[in-house]
């Protein structure tokens, strides 16, 4: 087995953290429909404004693992 050093597992602990976040604001997102249609609008939107935010924080995490 190889050792990767410093860089390379901060790399791939981004990109495990960004997958990570992917996969929470996929749930929150495909699940937000549920508070809309059960009346509760304002626990949806703020279920699909942290999904949205999870997301660009995962894309900023996986493009600055790729750049290295």
């Amino acid at each position: 087995m190889t050792s990767r050093g410093p860089a390379g597992r901060t790399e791939g602990r981004e990109r495990l953290v960004a997958l990570l976040l992917g996969g929470v604001a996929a749930v929150l997102l495909l699940s937000s429909p549920t508070w809309f249609a059960a009346g509760s609008v304002v626990v949806g939107l703020l279920q699909v404004l942290l999904g949205a935010v999870l997301v660009g924080v995962a894309l900023f995490l996986h493009r600055r693992a790729g750049r290295r």
